[in-house]
């Protein structure tokens, strides 16, 4: 079912047109009917607002394609500098070192000369001259032995010497009458056997002259053997007596040489027993103007240490003092179970400054069988690739180049093959340095093309 309208009036329109030309007409009118219309309908919506928010929109946009497009540019910047981009590298050269090698080893001073005295006399301690840390010199009297027994034992051989001296005197008397009874005897045989030939006496008169000629030839035979008895005895008495007035001299006990008391075992008034050897000593005495100090060489090093290779010595205790040392002897063959050369190196202390059993720091001058290269420690490289060196050329071109280290000396390392003399290596590598890179030097040699050269180049290639 259709719904229908009423048509609009016939002279409505007329009369609209009427009325807004009497408004326009007539402003009072206008006014009124103005503010008619506005309480009877709403006012349309303003375009202001709408407008804002499209510029603000816009400007937004604007702002955010013109970040990106800069970011953008930025990054295609970024990207050439990193094709294009050649570090700037230390360098530093390679050298020869042909000088000695200096090897640091661990020490201990020992004194020159070291004695334990014991003693020779057994007595009692009558007098004591000297203490720990005396010095004394070859000669002083350190302690003195009351020794009575051995004093009487040196009496009695004296004595016993007199006696055997006065045997001997009897015996070469006795000698003397025996040479006469032979001279008596033999003229007395001549007579004898003159008068039995010619028969003015018997023949039995003869033969008992000449029997006794051969007595006394014979009795003189034996003075003389008691005389060589004699001497014989006198020769043991005297030396007994002069090993006993040795030993009287020991009572005394003397230094042996110049040094210092660095052990006291005795005092006044103790028993000590002579000849005891594995006792306790009276004395022990060190020789301190000139130190030994022994070292154990490392069989890397012995081959270069002889006698007169020169030597340092330092004390932790006395940072401010180096002593010097020369080697002046060695074990030669080195021990198979550690394999150490054993060597002591001589220090002259004339001040008694060293002291014996200090641990010391023995640096060697070790010549060199064969001169090394040497870099700084900094130049290493360690990778996947072994140990490697980053050598720059004179195209300013790195080369990355196998090396073999010979020693590690901390800031150096000493190579035994892989570089020459004078070559510049990389101090400090970058780790994205690759070989056949392009670097500029910085250090004892200057790039020879300027950056911004060696960008074309780059960018060229």
């Amino acid at each position: 079912m259709t719904a229908f309208t009423d048509p609009p009036e016939a002279g409505a329109e007329p009369a609209a047109r009427a009325h807004q030309h009497a408004l326009e007409v007539d402003p009072l009118r206008r006014d009124e009917a103005g503010e008619t219309l506005a309480q009877a309908a709403p006012p349309p919506p303003r375009k202001r607002p709408f407008l804002v928010a499209f510029l603000a929109l816009g400007s937004a946009l604007g702002l955010g394609a013109w970040h990106h497009w800069d970011v953008y540019q930025a990054s295609l910047e970024t990207q050439a500098e990193a094709v294009d981009f050649v570090p700037t590298v230390r360098t530093g050269p390679a050298t020869v070192d042909d000088g000695p090698m200096r090897l640091t080893l661990p020490g201990q001073t020992e004194a020159f000369d070291h004695a334990d005295i014991f003693a020779r006399a057994t007595g009692y301690i009558a007098e004591r001259k000297v203490d720990i840390g005396s010095r004394v010199k070859k000669g002083d009297l350190l302690v003195r032995i009351a020794a009575p027994d051995l004093d009487q034992q040196a009496r009695q051989a004296e004595a016993q010497l007199g006696q055997f001296k006065a045997q001997l005197a009897v015996a070469q008397a006795d000698v003397e009458q025996a040479k006469a009874n032979v001279t008596l005897a033999n003229v007395t045989d001549a007579r004898t056997a003159t008068l039995a030939g010619q028969g003015w006496a018997s023949k039995q008169n003869a033969d008992q002259t000449r029997a006794g000629m051969l007595t006394a030839t014979a009795s003189l035979a034996a003075a003389q053997a008691k005389v060589k008895v004699a001497e014989a005895n006198i020769t043991a008495q005297q030396a007994t007596v002069e090993r006993l007035r040795t030993l009287t001299t020991f009572e005394n006990v003397v230094a042996p040489f110049d040094g210092i008391i660095v052990a006291r075992k005795v005092d006044v008034g103790d028993l000590v027993q002579g000849d005891a050897g594995s006792g306790t000593p009276l004395f022990s005495i060190d020789s301190i103007d000139v130190l030994r100090v022994t070292v154990q060489v490392p069989q890397s090093a012995a081959v270069g240490i002889h006698d007169g290779v020169k030597a340092r010595v330092q004390v932790a205790q006395m940072p401010d003092r180096t002593f010097a040392g020369t080697v002046s002897r060695s074990s030669v063959a080195l021990q198979s179970s550690v394999r150490t050369l054993d060597t002591e190196v001589d220090v002259a202390n004339p001040e008694g400054t060293l002291r014996p059993g200090l641990y010391v720091a023995v640096t060697f001058e070790v010549p060199r069988m064969h001169p090394r290269v040497v870099i700084p420690s900094e130049a290493l490289i360690f990778d996947a690739g072994g140990t490697q060196v980053a050598v720059v050329g004179t195209d300013d071109i790195v080369h990355l180049r196998p090396i073999t280290i010979a020693r590690d000396l901390g800031t150096r390392l000493e190579l035994r093959s892989g570089l020459s003399s004078g070559e510049m290596v990389v101090l400090n590598p970058p780790a994205d340095l690759r070989e056949g890179g392009r670097v500029v030097p910085k250090g004892p040699t200057a790039s020879r093309i300027p950056t911004a050269k060696l960008s074309e180049q780059a960018s060229a290639e």
